[in-house]
């Protein structure tokens, strides 16, 4: 006997499981059970599932019986005409939604020249094996799949118009792309998803060549030209916010330009961009750490016995000012009101960004890379037409990752831009290469996409013919602007007294094992000596009992807690980390001891 679980409870045994899951499958077809329902025989434990629970993926598949599809051509024709619609097939059993547990019991097939009576199920389309962004990628089936799904990627972190009303909004770290485009390559998702509203890409003119060595492996190189006439540049939002708090005992925070009184007062220079009630005025141009709200607030610890005194009265500086290696203008400016009444300013900062150095643009293939170089537009490589490429690409990033896709899109693209009309690049169901060809020979052009190229600087023929067209780039959210990072002395751990993390707050930058190793190998000892004193302490050693002494710096007194003052006690220099691992050994009843070689 096999037993039957619904929606994984016990309701009973069945003598047949195959023929039960058969009439079972029959029923819902013919509408008599639901269609959300799903069936599943483990032959493995004997257990037949039935399962009628919210919440799991289901996909739609063609039904087949008899090694023949029921979505036939008369239906194929009646669909066309809008004579039945999608609900009609569902209702008909034509089409049936399964499960990943329904799914193990089925056998699918891609394409109709492929079906056997062993086949219960054909795919509607191929191209329902990829997501929602993946379909967007033209060519996708001509690619590695690990490339297919770093263009899906890339597109998320595409530059573009996100949202019609972004000027009404506050959004945290967002970027605008000024003149973004529609793609000439497209697919049918792109109709689907309307992206002509929501473009985040622009169409360039790409050439396959190296460049004096400064497009090695990832690195992409730019024409000025194009920069200077718009390409890929961007505006970068960043909002600030100040809220008069309210605390205990009835002290507020007060927005307005603070008193030369107050604690932690910062320069009248910082100050100067405020107006009489302490917030900025829009259009003014700010660099790093200038005040964009003044504000002040009251004194952090209130004791029982500083309530009359002077120093209760004394407030602290708790001014919004512009992140540490940010500038911009200011945008917009806000004032209203939180949930519990207290008022809130907002100000927006806003900065251009023009591609530069290290700035991060993508393919939709997943070819992304950082601009190597920014080159003149007088030195750009020069077709016999005149066209000048926008961005020169490496050929060395295309063997090892295999996108043929990419190729394809220079040629398609190519096609699309000289005869005016956009190509279908459909995962699967793509205009082909051999079609794509002849199109390109019956526009004047070789059919295999190259061209003579001539060099700009010295004007020279390349003896090479240059793989050269159009291309789809997107610029990424990733810019150097908001990557550099450097610094020199500043704030320190309260702990260890090392410098401080992360960028934001002012830290410092790392030097770990293996930069570590470098500078070993380089033999730059002094180098090595200079970057590992960020904690450089000094202390006092007593040679007797290896314990660390104490120093009176006011009165010149030296001193062991443990030998007394008749010992010899020496000043040396270690890391503070170190001393600190000393201390807390000690805290565990461990008893290391400092032992002077130099003394020995």
């Amino acid at each position: 006997m096999t037993d039957v679980f619904y929606d994984d409870k016990f309701v009973g045994n069945v003598d047949n499981p195959q023929q039960f899951v058969e009439q079972v499958k029959e029923q819902r077809r013919s509408s008599k059970l639901p269609k959300a329902l799903n069936v599943y025989y483990d032959d493995l434990y004997n257990e037949v599932y039935i399962s009628t629970t919210t919440g799991r993926a289901q996909r739609p598949l063609i039904v087949v019986r008899g090694g023949k599809s029921l979505f036939t051509e008369d239906l194929a024709q009646k669909l066309r005409n809008n004579e039945i619609t999608w609900g009609y097939l569902v209702e008909q059993g034509v089409i049936e939604y399964l499960d990943a547990a329904e799914e193990e019991n089925a056998l699918t097939t891609l394409s109709e020249e492929e079906l056997t009576p062993e086949h219960t199920h054909l795919e509607i389309s191929p191209i329902l094996l990829l997501g929602l962004v993946s379909s967007l990628v033209p060519y996708g089936n001509h690619t590695n799949p690990v490339r297919l799904e770093m263009g899906t990627k890339v597109y998320k972190q595409a530059l573009g118009i996100y949202t019609s009303n972004y000027l009404q909004r506050y959004d945290t770290d967002c970027s605008l792309l000024y003149y973004p485009q529609i793609p000439i390559l497209q697919s049918f998702m792109y109709d689907i998803l309307d992206y002509a509203k929501h473009p985040s890409g622009q169409n360039v003119v790409i050439a396959v060549m190296s460049y004096e060595g400064y497009n090695m492996q990832d690195s992409i190189i730019i024409n000025k030209g194009s920069i200077d006439r718009g390409f890929g540049r961007s505006t970068y939002y960043r909002p600030y916010i100040a809220e008069e708090l309210r605390y205990s005992g009835g002290l507020v925070d007060e927005v307005g330009i603070p008193d030369k009184e107050v604690k932690a007062y910062r320069t009248e220079a910082d100050y100067r961009y405020l107006e009489k009630d302490g917030i900025i005025y829009p259009e003014a141009d700010v660099k790093a750490d200038e005040a964009l709200i003044g504000k002040t607030s009251p004194p952090r610890f209130l004791g029982e016995v500083e309530e009359f005194s002077i120093a209760a009265s004394t407030r602290r500086e708790s001014s919004v000012v512009v992140r540490h290696g940010e500038e911009g203008k200011v945008d917009m400016v806000v004032l209203t009101e939180n949930e519990e009444g207290n008022k809130l300013v907002q100000v927006r900062l806003r900065d251009e960004r023009i591609p530069e150095i290290g700035d991060k643009f993508a393919s939709r293939h997943g070819q992304k890379g950082v601009v190597g170089m920014i080159v003149p537009e007088a030195d750009m490589p020069v077709t016999s037409t005149g066209i000048k490429p926008d961005i020169i690409f490496s050929p060395h990033s295309l063997p090892s990752r295999m996108t043929v896709n990419h190729i394809l899109e220079v040629l398609a693209s190519k096609v699309g831009a000289l005869s005016g009309k956009y190509i279908d690049g459909t995962c699967f169901d793509a205009t082909p290469e051999e079609e794509l060809r002849k199109q390109l020979l019956t526009l004047g052009f070789r059919e295999d996409g190259a061209e003579t190229m001539y060099n700009g600087i010295t004007g020279e023929l390349m003896k090479v013919r240059v793989y050269i067209g159009n291309m789809y780039y997107l610029k990424l959210q990733h810019m150097a602007a908001n990557r550099l990072h450097a610094r020199a002395s500043g704030r320190i751990q309260l702990l260890t007294r090392q410098p401080i993390e992360g960028r934001a707050k002012g830290g410092g930058l790392r030097l770990g094992e293996m930069e570590k190793d470098c500078l070993v190998a380089h033999g730059a000892a002094l180098l090595l000596k200079e970057r590992f004193d960020s904690d450089k302490v000094i202390v006092h050693v007593c040679e007797k009992c290896g314990t660390l002494a104490i120093y009176d710096e006011y009165r010149k007194k030296q001193f062991c807690q443990k030998c007394g003052t008749g010992t010899d006690i020496t000043p040396i220099e270690l890391s503070y980390a170190f001393k600190l691992l000393l201390d807390e050994m000690r805290a565990l009843n461990v008893y290391p001891k400092l032992i002077l070689e130099s003394k020995y």
